[in-house]
């Protein structure tokens, strides 16, 4: 995130509630999150079959499966991570002469790995694993709680198994928050150039906003680590044959492409399109302002 502070002022503190907070926000886009999980989980369906497939678990509700309690979890912890991270990285960088687009990107690369590795693997383990595993009750048996299916994976596969798949989720993170920051940054250094403004001068809401929308938007060319992170947590019990006993981020990618190709890989892109221009709206551009509006009181 932009600086708020000149350089060699100290530890900003409060951009660890600011990004919790923040986070939590971003978590209204919980039906994009649903969405892109089905379609990566299951790669032959298209946007109709997935809306179709969610809307049949209980039809609104099935839009906001593994929101409570894992995404709130996540967004508040991996928020708070992300914003002080990569805000502290930000600064430093800028402070020592880097461009704002480069220090954008080294914020949000050393941000995604830092919030990843200290608090998302579980999480989003969980959350992947509510929204692929079969539902129990669609075959008369009472379905288990989330709580019973976290330690029941903790039962038989302890700390590895509930936070499956967590190298595909830094590698993820850190493609995703070091091109959304990014490309947001560089985004509205081209705005300042074409409006005729100086660097550093401040741009208004609407160029803030378009500059996290195209961010948020190139940010998804990554899009087939997520599918792999996807397939490495998923629950769902339609594995072929061929996939991998064990699974790690490279043959994960493999078994992938040798069964779905290259649209296999960016199976689910659009709604995650959607979902990353409002969380880069969120944490870089509402996130600018949160921060200032902190520091002045």
């Amino acid at each position: 995130m932009a600086p708020t502070r000149k350089p060699g002022e100290g530890v900003n503190w409060s951009n660890i509630a600011v990004g919790g907070i923040m986070n939590m926000v971003t978590t209204l886009g919980q039906p994009l999150e649903v969405l892109k999980t089905q379609m990566a989980a299951n790669r032959s369906q298209g946007m109709p079959q997935a809306i179709a497939t969610v809307w049949s678990r209980g039809g609104v509700a099935g839009f906001y499966q593994g929101l409570i309690p894992w995404a709130w979890i996540e967004a508040s912890t991996k928020g708070a991570v992300l914003l002080f991270a990569a805000s502290e990285i930000e600064k430093v960088s800028i402070g020592n002469g880097v461009n704002p687009a480069v220090a954008g990107l080294l914020g949000g690369m050393g941000g995604g790995i830092c919030q990843a590795y200290a608090t998302m693997g579980f999480c989003t383990t969980m959350k992947t694993v509510e929204i692929t595993r079969h539902k129990q009750a669609a075959s008369g048996a009472k379905p288990m709680s989330t709580w019973a299916v976290f330690g029941d994976i903790y039962r038989r596969e302890g700390i590895r198994g509930i936070n499956k798949g967590v190298n595909a989720v830094a590698l993820r993170q850190c493609t995703n928050w070091g091109s959304r920051m990014g490309f947001a940054r560089l985004a509205e250094n081209m705005i300042r150039s074409a409006r005729g403004k100086k660097e550093g001068e401040s741009l208004s809401a609407l160029d803030k906003i378009a500059s996290s929308t195209i961010g948020g938007a190139l940010a998804t060319w990554n899009q087939p680590i997520e599918v792999v992170r996807v397939e490495m947590q998923s629950a769902a019990k339609n594995a072929s044959a061929d996939r991998p006993a064990k699974l790690t981020v490279f043959n994960t990618l493999q078994y992938i492409y040798r069964n779905n190709g290259i649209r296999g890989l960016y199976r689910g892109v659009t709604p995650r399109i959607g979902l990353g221009i409002w969380q880069t709206v969120c944490m870089v551009s509402f996130a600018d302002y949160v921060k200032a509006w902190v520091n002045k009181k």
